[in-house]
Order: C-alpha cells, then sequence, then structure tokens
C-alpha cells in the first residue's frame, strides 16, 4: 500500500482524534524535555545539598545525554515494529521511574550517572515514537504544522524546567527537586498507553502488520544520508548561538545576567514560532526540503550578521542575534519531518533515529570546538565559522529526491 493510500485510511477512521494524539506526543517530548535539559538547573543544588564538586555535577549532567545517543536509532527500530503506543509508554514510563529511585534516597555518584545515563537512555525511545504517531495521524499537507507543534516540545520542556526545579531545590533539595520530571513522566506514559492510538500501516511494516514483504532499506540511496549530514551542519550555528549567546552578552556587550536571561527567553518563545511558521510554510509550497534549504542560505547569513555586528554597532548585534536564534531553529521540523516521509513508514523511526543521533553529535561537538576558536575574546570569528556550516548544507540538501504523498 502506497504512502498516499495509508493516508486515505487515515481519513477513514474519524472516530480517533488525531489533534489529541498530537498533544499526547507534545506532551510525551516535553516530559523528556524537562528532565534531559533541566538538570543543568539544578548544578547549584547539586554542590550545596548534595555535596558533589563541579567535575562531578558535569559529569552526573551530561550523562543523560549520552543515554540518549546511543539509544536513538534503537528506539526508532522498536517503534517500526511493535508500534508507536508501546514504545513511547515503556520508555517514558521506565525513565521516569528511575528517576523518582534518583530522588529517593542518597546514591554515590557512580550510581547517579548509572540511572541518569539509563534514564535519558529510555526517555530517547519518544523522539522517533512521537513523531511516527504524528506523521501517521496527519496527511502529507498538515505535517508540517503538526510536526512543528511537536518540536515546540524542546523550549517548552525548558521552560517548565526553569520554572520548576530551581525553586524546588531552593527548598526541599536537588533529590526532591527530581520528583518533578519524575512524575510528569510517569504520568504522561500512563495517558500515552491509555488514550494514543497507533495509526494504521501498510502491510509488512511490522507492529501487526500483514505478511507483505517488507520494503528495502532507503539507506541504499544517498539522499537519506544527506538529509541527515545537512541537518547535523545546520545544527551548528543554533547551538553556537545558545551556547555562546548569554556569556558573549554579558561579558563583551556588559549586559547584566538578568537581561540576558529576559532576552534569551523571549528568542526561545519566538524560536518556538519559527517552528510552527516554516512547518506552515512547507505545508503550502508541499516541500519539506527546499524550506530547508532556504533557510540554510539564511542561517549562513544571520551568522555573518552577528560577526558584523560585533565588529561594529551593539544595536546591530543585538539584531541580528534574535534573526539567528530564530532562523537557525526553524529547520529542525523539516528536517525530522522529510527523514520520515524519505524513509517510508517501514523505515520512519529508525530514520528519525539516525536524524536526531547525527543532530545530537554535531550539538555535543559545536560548543568545546567553537570555544577553542574563540579563546578570550574571537567571537566575530566564530560567528564566521558557524556561518561556513549552513553554506555547506545548502548544495547537501537532497530536495530532488522529495515526493510528498497527498
Amino acid at each position: 500500500m502506497s504512502q498516499v493510500a495509508s493516508a486515505r485510511v487515515v481519513r477513514e477512521k474519524p472516530r480517533v482524534n488525531r489533534w489529541l494524539v498530537l498533544a499526547l506526543g507534545l506532551a510525551a517530548q516535553t516530559a523528556s524535555c524537562t528532565f534531559l535539559y533541566g538538570l543543568p538547573f539544578l548544578v547549584p543544588a547539586m554542590r550545596t545539598t548534595a555535596g558533589l564538586t563541579l567535575a562531578q555535577a558535569g559529569t552526573v549532567v551530561a550523562a543523560p545525554s549520552i543515554g540518549l545517543l546511543f539509544t536513538l536509532i534503537v528506539w526508532g527500530a522498536a517503534a517500526d515494529r511493535y508500534g508507536e503506543r508501546l514504545i513511547m509508554a515503556l520508555g517514558l514510563g521506565a525513565s521516569g521511574l528511575l528517576l523518582v529511585f534518583a530522588a529517593l534516597g542518597t546514591h554515590s555518584v557512580g550510581l547517579l550517572f548509572g540511572v541518569f545515563l539509563a534514564a535519558g537512555a529510555c526517555s530517547a525511545s519518544v523522539n522517533a515514537a512521537s513523531g511516527r504517531v504524528v506523521m501517521g495521524w496527519f496527511s502529507a499537507s498538515e505535517r508540517g504544522v503538526a510536526m512543528g507543534i511537536r518540536q515546540t516540545a524542546q523550549p517548552l520542556g525548558v521552560g517548565v524546567a526553569a520554572l520548576g526545579l530551581p525553586p524546588l531545590a531552593e527548598h526541599w533539595g536537588f533529590r526532591a527537586a527530581m520528583l518533578l520530571p519524575a512524575v510528569l513522566a510517569v504520568v504522561v506514559a500512563a495517558l500515552v498507553a491509555w488514550l494514543v492510538v497507533d495509526p494504521p500501516r501498510p502491510a509488512g511494516s511490522g507492529a501487526g502488520a500483514g505478511s507483505g514483504e517488507k520494503p528495502p532499506s532507503p539507506y541504499r540511496k544517498p539522499a537519506l544520508w544527506r538529509l541527515h549530514g545537512a541537518s547535523a551542519l545546520l545544527v551548528v550555528p543554533q547551538f553556537a548561538v545558545s551556547a555562546f549567546a548569554p556569556v558573549y552578552l554579558v561579558s563583551v556587550q556588559h549586559w547584566s545576567v538578568l537581561a540576558a536571561g529576559w532576552f534569551l527567553a523571549v528568542v526561545q518563545v519566538l524560536g518556538a514560532l519559527g517552528r510552527l511558521a516554516s512547518g506552515y510554510w512547507s505545508d503550502r509550497v508541499g516541500s519539506r526540503l527546499r524550506p530547508m534549504r532556504q533557510l540554510a542560505v539564511a542561517s549562513a547569513a544571520a551568522m555573518l550578521l552577528v560577526a558584523l555586528g560585533d565588529a561594529t554597532w551593539p544595536w546591530l548585534v543585538a539584531l541580528a542575534l534574535v534573526l539567528a536564534a530564530v532562523i537557525t531553529v526553524s529547520d529542525n521540523g523539516l528536517g525530522f519531518t522529510a527523514s520520515a516521509e524519505l524513509a517510508g513508514v517501514a523505515w520512519s523511526g529508525r530514520a528519525m533515529g539516525a536524524q536526531n543521533t547525527a543532530q545530537n553529535l554535531a550539538s555535543a561537538l559545536t560548543p568545546p570546538v567553537l570555544g577553542l576558536v574563540i579563546g578570550d575574546s574571537r567571537y566575530a570569528l566564530a560567528f564566521c565559522v558557524a556561518a561556513i556550516f549552513p553554506a555547506l548544507a545548502i548544495a547537501l540538501v537532497p530536495a530532488r529526491a522529495e515526493h510528498l504523498g497527498s
């Protein structure tokens, strides 16, 4: 059965509230992000209430991302085989229970690292499975917006963590604060298991499908490899801004820490809106990759504008940072959606897992590499270097390989 026919099957299932499914996929991803991106907010409490050194706290904070990195493709393959509802509920629920264990009692640094490593590995189940379930219940003309909504989970998760974790840690300590992402994960996992319905699948695609022949690997052709590579390149300017904009504004532009914090909070919101706008754009033009290529051009230009602003006027660098912060995140949902569409239903979980793996590798390498370029004060040079990567992505985006179904 073709993707078009599959979409027709979806439209013949009006009893399924696809917007509820989207909301639960968004909630699952938000719960995961609250844990993954919330730990840095707890570093001060780790040092004061748990007695960890800065090096120990940094090691513990890195554990979930390491676990995530090694299991994204595995969970994607499991979602391809066993279905989205089971994989989302199982992984997120296991992550929440591990965090409950971390919150109760006193543990050594080694055990805490292991628990957070395992929790991060389990939470990776949500990445591909929530993307698959959204892809399955929305037609090609609607997926851009639907996936754009799902992609807002990262800023939402960061926001929940920023608002909830520090005050909890201040009053009751680091381990008690961990109950927030733990309870959130367990509750959302239960709701997913109860309310999410797996979308229909073509025969041979797994998860209870018929005995039809499974499609060959889409990785036999270069399109997906190029897409993953282009997406990894486009992550570099995104993390150049998120990692270095705060210290740049404070140390070079002489902003107060509070002003820099408010600035970055506002651009997070604008970045979420940018994801939605790019998704809507892709739906209207019937393409993910043509807008992605144009955003790569804009991303390179924005980073060069930041470098120019650093060398000229403070007002220009502030404006350029806003543009860069919005533009550099707007392609994320497009690449993620395109990877599933190019892979097809039977391989979409693995493709989205591979997409996230490539992006996470690039995001992990960007801060230390650009930090070496910056040294004491070479920010303009670092922003120019960051502009090279989206420029390379322009030619790598496989726009001609794209054929969206109806």
